[in-house]
């Protein structure tokens, strides 16, 4: 349906439901461009700039627009029954596999090593995303009334228990716990309520929330490493898996039995939501491989070459001739090893001078205090010969 391309015919007195129809077009577009951008975080590091803006283009075209009318435009999947409140299947599933395609054909990185470049920056994009996570969610309910708030009230409650279910799970492994686990896990929570925020109640919120820890994690941790998917970022782990979790979840926590509002039988539900998500699977693997194919062709390849990858600066200068941070003359924010792989602070050198020159401090009295006590036995035989001993 092309009736509004260009938004043709959106004027100032035209309604979506109860919104001015500009707001509601704006609303979607912040959709639209958040999928495609999802998937970046499954091939950072290695794929080149102009290839990644040229696939997302051409995603979009060929996946999130055919998705978004199937489901929300009065396409097909919409007229089956399929429930996609905010975005489970037409954002978060479709990203994940485009993500999982992308991050297949271009590889792994040479150096799969990951370390936090900003820990707090980490946490406050968190928060960030958790609060505009109640505009998607909520939102999607299309009015200000207790539609819009009872979804962010399942929103939040699935991502504060995917977050500490997360955290524990980090726990139970390493005997810490992990503030990236703790970011990590809200996300995945924010993600699988996503499709079921106008499907469950707070029960049934809890239980996705802490399903998608569980799942989501497993699969990121362990699964993605034993198959050799590069996920840098996790898309495929926690937005499409999480997302699935979700689409399939609200036809069991949906039910009345568990506090939700569907009406319609679990079974019944279940099996629409699972073929929906099989089918618009296979789909997206398809299209994306072909947008990956067509990409390659203009771009001249997908990937940097591979002395961009290990070089200390990384992509930055290669794909912009500019860099996140600047360092003047003489100072030093990493060491790098001949390998590449293991890296140091400049902090931890200089404390380990420090100790060098604490320990030899330490040694010196230590052998003077030695020498004092030889000298009192400088009159006897045994004395004479400890003298000999230390002086040696």
């Amino acid at each position: 349906d092309l009736s509004k391309a260009f938004m043709r015919g959106i004027t100032m007195d035209s309604l979506v439901e109860t919104l001015p129809e500009a707001l509601w077009a704006l609303y979607q577009m912040t959709f639209a461009v958040i999928t495609p951008a999802l998937m970046i975080g499954a091939f950072v590091e290695r794929m080149k700039f102009n290839a990644s803006i040229l696939y997302m283009a051409l995603w979009s075209v060929a996946v999130y627009y055919p998705a978004c009318h199937l489901i929300w435009g009065g396409g097909a999947l919409g007229a089956a029954g399929v429930i996609d409140f905010a975005g489970g299947l037409v954002v978060h599933l479709t990203a994940g596999v485009g993500a999982l395609v992308a991050a297949y054909m271009v590889g792994p990185r040479k150096n799969t090593a990951m370390v936090p470049g900003n820990l707090l920056l980490t946490l406050l994009g968190t928060g960030m995303l958790w609060v505009g996570w109640f505009g998607f969610n909520g939102g999607s309910a299309a009015a200000a009334g207790a539609g819009a708030a009872f979804a962010n009230l399942v929103t939040h409650l699935s991502a504060s228990m995917a977050g500490l279910v997360w955290l524990l799970l980090d726990y139970q492994e390493t005997g810490k716990t992990s503030a990236i686990g703790l970011c990590t896990g809200a996300v995945a929570g924010l993600a699988a309520i996503t499709p079921a925020a106008g499907s469950v109640g707070p029960v049934g919120a809890v239980l996705i929330g802490a399903l998608s820890a569980v799942i989501c994690r497993w699969v990121s941790v362990t699964v993605e490493e034993r198959l050799g998917i590069d996920d840098a970022l996790d898309v495929v782990g926690v937005h499409g898996v999480g997302g699935l979790i979700g689409t399939l979840a609200l036809a069991v926590f949906g039910a009345p039995a568990f506090g939700g509002f569907m009406a319609e039988p679990v079974a019944r539900q279940l099996g629409v939501q699972a073929a929906a998500s099989l089918g618009l699977a296979l789909y997206t693997a398809a299209a994306s491989y072909l947008c990956l194919k067509a990409t390659a062709a203009v771009t001249g390849g997908l990937r940097v070459p591979g002395e961009v990858e290990t070089a200390p600066e990384g992509l930055d200068g290669f794909c912009f001739d500019e860099h996140v941070y600047t360092l003047e003359e003489g100072e030093r924010l990493r060491i790098y090893t001949e390998e590449g792989e293991h890296l140091r602070s400049y902090t931890d050198e200089l404390r380990q001078q420090l100790d060098e020159k604490t320990n030899s401090t330490a040694a010196a009295r230590n052998w003077e205090a030695e020498r004092q006590k030889a000298r009192a036995f400088k009159g006897s035989d045994d004395g004479l010969a400890d003298q000999k001993r230390y002086d040696w």
